[in-house]
């Protein structure tokens, strides 16, 4: 006869806490998993598509080079059933339980989000901020090779690595989420993952999550700054969000900028200066209130 330990929850938890992973997490649940794959594989899908859009490609600026310089870390930590992660660390000064966790672009996890990370944790004192990795090291200095990284994402890996970087910080963790573009919709999704340990989702002109049946296990209010001249993420893909969030008891706070797709990558040459600085002010007091 075949036992199903799912079925029995103090067998589960004896038997998955022996293994050395976290009965919370979607990585020890099969069930789970599998549900996060299915909901959230057409949402994150239907972005990484826009990889064979030569328009979306073109819009792309490559980066200029750029080296960081400044604090924290390069780190890896356990994926249950695969390989390592890695990411980008900056500690808080003091011990805290707070950490936000910052998803690339879709360039990768590069100098500038690493001098990202950093200003955001100058400005959140008390925060350790990770910046996760989601090309498992691949980082692109070019628009083509970035489409290629992006559509190479493996929704299963991806998940992986986030449920891990929960396992990372412990149950006790407050967590945060913030994300550009490919990483803005990785943002939310991150944001479902992390159930009641999540405390805030920023996004920024990331594709929002169109199933209503993993929308409703969101457990945190929403910041989602979109372009208003975004043609691929568009005032249309907004509106869509803001009428699917109003059904839900989260609060959902959308700002729009006179601006296009990308206006406050940190890697983006064209970088819209006025409507980043009114767009991070945004994000420094919707994530402020909730700590």
């Amino acid at each position: 006869m075949k036992i199903n330990v799912y079925s029995f929850p103090i067998l589960a938890i004896l038997l998955l806490g022996s293994l050395g992973l976290n009965p919370k997490t979607g990585i020890s649940n099969p069930e789970r998993l599998d549900a996060g794959i299915t909901q959230c594989h057409a949402t994150t899908q239907a972005f990484a598509a826009l990889g064979d859009d030569l328009s979306f490609i073109a819009e792309h600026e490559d980066p200029k080079p750029f080296s960081y310089q400044g604090d924290g870390e390069m780190i890896t930590y356990p994926v249950p059933g695969g390989d390592k992660a890695n990411a980008f660390m900056i500690k808080a000064s003091k011990a805290s339980n707070d950490y936000l966790f910052v998803i690339h672009e879709w360039y990768g996890l590069n100098a500038y989000v690493k001098n990202e990370s950093a200003k955001f944790a100058s400005r959140f004192e008390g925060m350790n901020v990770i910046a996760l990795d989601l090309y498992d090291g691949k980082v692109a200095d070019n628009s083509a090779d970035a489409g290629k990284y992006m559509q190479a994402v493996k929704t299963e890996r991806a998940l992986a690595i986030i449920n891990a970087a929960q396992d990372f910080v412990g149950e006790d963790a407050n967590i945060y989420t913030v994300g550009w573009c490919f990483g803005g919709g990785w943002s939310l999704q991150t944001a479902i993952e992390m159930g009641d340990q999540a405390k805030a989702a920023v996004m920024f002109y990331g594709m929002p999550e169109k199933d209503m049946d993993r929308l409703k296990t969101l457990e945190c209010d929403v910041l989602a700054i979109f372009a208003e001249q975004d043609k691929w993420i568009s005032p249309e893909v907004a509106a869509e969000f803001d009428k699917a969030m109003a059904k839900l008891d989260n609060k959902l706070v959308l700002k729009s900028y006179d601006a296009d797709h990308g206006f406050a990558n940190p890697s983006n040459p064209k970088f819209n200066e006025s409507a980043a600085i009114d767009a991070y002010n945004n994000m420094f007091e919707f994530v402020s209130a909730r700590r």
